[in-house]
Parts: C-alpha cells; sequence; structure tokens
C-alpha cells in the first residue's frame, strides 16, 4: 500500500479555486482532452472527466519519492522519470494537474521531469499547481488532490507526509518552469499560492 495514498473517505472535504474554471473554459464538454494528474485515480475526478471525450493519465509520482540522483547508483534522475512518465509516443497532454508536487522535486529533479515530460506538451497546454508565498514557512499542506466539480478540488489527507519537503519561492519555481509561465496566481489562506500555468 502506498503510504502516501490519500484517505479512503466516501465524501472528502472541499476546497474552492478561483484558478480551475479557467484550466477548463477552453475546453467544451463533449470535447476531447489529454489529462496528465500527478496522483492516484480518484473517483470524483474521474466522474468529473467524463463528461469529456478524455484520456486521462495518471501517474502517482508521490509514491517514487524522494527522486534522488545517486551517481554511484542508476538509474538517473532523468531514467528514473522515463520510467515514471512512460506514456505513448503520439500523448499530447492539453491539461497537466501538478497540484503541490513541485514542492517535493528540488531543481535538478524538477528540470529531470520537464525533460521527460515536454516532449508531450502542446503549444496550448494548460497546467495547475501549487507554490509557497515564502519557501521559509514550514510545511503545512499534508493534502491530496482531486476535481470535484469545475471550481471545486477535493482535499484529502495523505497517510503519510511524502519526504523531501522543500518548497521554491514563485520566482525560483517559474525560473525552473521554463516551458511554462504564470498567467494568474492566487494566494491563499495558509500562505500557499495557487497556480494558472500555461505553455510558454
Amino acid at each position: 500500500m502506498n503510504a502516501f495514498a490519500a484517505q479512503p473517505l466516501p465524501n472528502p472535504p472541499t476546497q474552492n479555486s478561483k484558478l480551475l474554471p479557467a484550466l477548463f473554459q477552453p475546453f467544451d464538454v463533449g470535447q476531447a482532452v489529454t489529462v496528465f494528474h500527478v496522483g492516484s485515480a480518484l473517483p470524483e475526478t474521474v466522474d468529473f472527466f467524463s463528461s469529456y471525450r478524455c484520456k486521462l493519465h495518471f501517474v502517482d509520482v508521490f509514491s517514487a519519492l524522494p527522486i534522488v540522483n545517486d551517481e554511484e547508483q542508476p538509474p538517473s534522475l532523468l531514467q528514473q522519470f522515463q520510467q515514471l512518465l512512460h506514456f505513448p509516443e503520439h500523448t499530447r497532454f492539453d491539461i497537466c494537474l501538478f497540484w503541490d508536487l513541485f514542492n517535493f522535486l528540488d531543481s535538478e529533479a524538477i528540470r529531470a521531469f520537464l525533460a521527460v515530460l515536454r516532449p508531450h506538451l502542446k503549444r496550448t497546454s494548460l497546467a495547475h499547481a501549487f507554490s509557497v508565498h515564502n519557501s521559509r514557512i514550514p510545511q503545512k499542506n499534508h493534502y491530496y488532490y482531486g476535481v470535484q466539480q469545475a471550481d471545486t478540488l477535493s482535499v484529502r489527507h495523505r497517510r503519510a507526509t511524502p519526504p523531501g519537503y522543500a518548497p521554491h519561492s514563485q520566482r525560483e519555481l517559474m525560473e525552473l518552469l521554463d516551458c511554462f509561465r504564470v498567467d494568474r496566481s492566487v494566494l491563499l489562506p495558509d500562505s500557499r499560492l495557487e497556480l494558472l500555468l500555461l505553455r510558454s
């Protein structure tokens, strides 16, 4: 059993989002959409995307944390992500739901992650992520996210906190995410930032 999986709650708590509607706005119900979701296939997320002609790719990167680069012990960071992000060659994502993944990857791991993901992005790809307003703030987020509605996230407690928490400031993160740019950001009450990202 994955220690970082979500607690199995029948009706998980929810959190409103000001940015999710903008993420889904370009896509009509019934339209073909290809989605990359970091995490397990939660039932509410699967149900939400059933309204679209959707290809959903769930990859629980958290189950592989910490992603580390040990030069004396293969595989390398790049090889680890190639094994995790094993998509069909023709796959091109319209939407990427990263959630808080980048708070648990160091700079080199983020670069390796993007090196593998980049060939599967479209010029019009959109993405969602959480960052922090101040990287010195201790971790308060122990959640696992899903999509309940177009403006609502499901929020489930993780069974355990993933290792390697080392958040980047928004400026640092955007320098690392060189294939995206911030379209909008919202400061949340717990000093996290919710980000809507556009392909750059």
